[in-house]
């Protein structure tokens, strides 16, 4: 028996653009908040000025994710005062290409009948057995999708080639569990970007942090501003003017990455940082090299700095989470910045006393 989806799928939804050029939330099962509809319609493209369509984007809001495939219709027999009509899947989970896959099916069953019962169906039947079947639609089977392979999807060396030793920067504030902001004018570029940053952390496999679609909206930037450390993806340009937002900017366009004034004492970069810039570097130059074994190395990098850390480390007699022993770490007179940065690494991993 397939695991259902149960777990995972939180709601389905469809918004219509009319021949008025009106968009509007027209369906969802079950039902959903004010709130997450006002985000919908302002994430999927029907309701820009601008008429770009963007065929599939994702994101994250308040712990949910969010998927939107949104397609133009012609010609249609079914749907004539319909111009174009987005589906948008609510998940628990980060997988991109799971639910791409899947809204893909759900708009080509819109586009033959007109009507969301056939879609209802299709949902009800991947939430209950994980598969859904169809002769003309195509089939969608749930486990064909690990998790696992939506981590892997982006490619770590097409940002170490455009980032070069800079892109030490971005694995020390992702292991410090900082705040980094992500600003291009296209959606694809940002969330192609970002969604491969937790990479550079593989050891805690999280894409809980990754919220690759924000709009500098005070609902979204309130929600983002209770998560510790994230990698947030903006298309305005106004989000360079937010030092608030952000200890570390990249301009992606440019290939700019900016330290803010309030991150640059614990981002202090040191000897350390270079032997760890060099090895990234060398490792996503290396043509043998797939991008999983590239992650590989800086993981193993990775866990060499731990174990390191964890060697300056005391357990409390209360079995509580081992903590820095600071006297210990600077017994080592280690480089400056190398006894900052494993100070600030202790603190993101909890290692302080309280």
């Amino acid at each position: 028996m397939a695991e259902p989806e149960i777990q995972l799928l939180l709601g389905v939804g469809l918004i219509e653009k009319d021949t008025n050029g009106d968009a509007l939330w027209v369906w969802c099962y079950p039902s959903t908040t004010a709130e997450m509809r006002d985000l919908l319609l302002r994430k999927c493209c029907l309701t820009d000025e601008n008429k770009l369509l963007h065929t599939f984007v994702f994101g994250q809001y308040r712990r949910s994710w969010f998927y939107i495939t949104t397609v133009e219709v012609q010609d249609s027999s079914v749907l004539e005062k319909v111009t174009h009509f987005s589906i948008v899947l609510t998940a628990k989970d980060f997988n991109p290409e799971k639910y791409a896959a899947f809204t893909r099916i759900l708009c080509r069953i819109y586009l033959k009948h007109g009507s969301p019962v056939k879609m209802m169906e299709s949902y009800i039947a991947v939430l209950t057995k994980g598969i859904c079947q169809s002769e003309e639609n195509g089939s969608f089977l749930s486990k064909d999708f690990d998790a696992r392979k939506a981590y892997l999807a982006g490619s770590i060396k097409d940002i170490v080639s455009q980032f070069g030793m800079e892109t030490v920067i971005l694995f020390t504030a992702l292991m410090l569990k900082k705040r980094i902001v992500v600003h291009h004018p296209r959606i694809e570029v940002i969330q192609e970007f970002t969604r491969t940053l937790p990479a550079l952390v593989w050891h805690r496999q999280d894409w809980s942090i990754l919220h690759s679609y924000v709009h500098l909206n005070d609902d979204e930037l309130e929600a983002l501003k209770t998560c510790t450390g994230y990698i947030a993806g903006f298309i305005d340009s106004k989000v360079s003017n937010r030092p608030d937002l952000y200890d570390v900017y990249v301009n992606l366009a440019d290939s700019e990455i900016t330290i803010s004034q309030q991150a640059k004492e614990a981002m202090t970069m040191g000897k350390l940082h270079k032997e760890i810039g060099q090895l990234i570097v060398q490792s996503a130059e290396d043509p043998d090299k797939s991008d999983s074994q590239v992650i590989k190395d800086i993981s193993l990098k990775t866990k060499e700095i731990l174990t390191n850390l964890a060697s300056f480390t005391e357990v409390s007699d209360d079995g509580e989470k081992p903590t820095l022993n600071f006297e210990a770490l600077k017994q080592k007179r280690y480089p400056p910045a190398t006894e900052n940065f494993l100070y600030h690494l202790a603190a993101a991993e909890q290692m302080l006393k309280i």
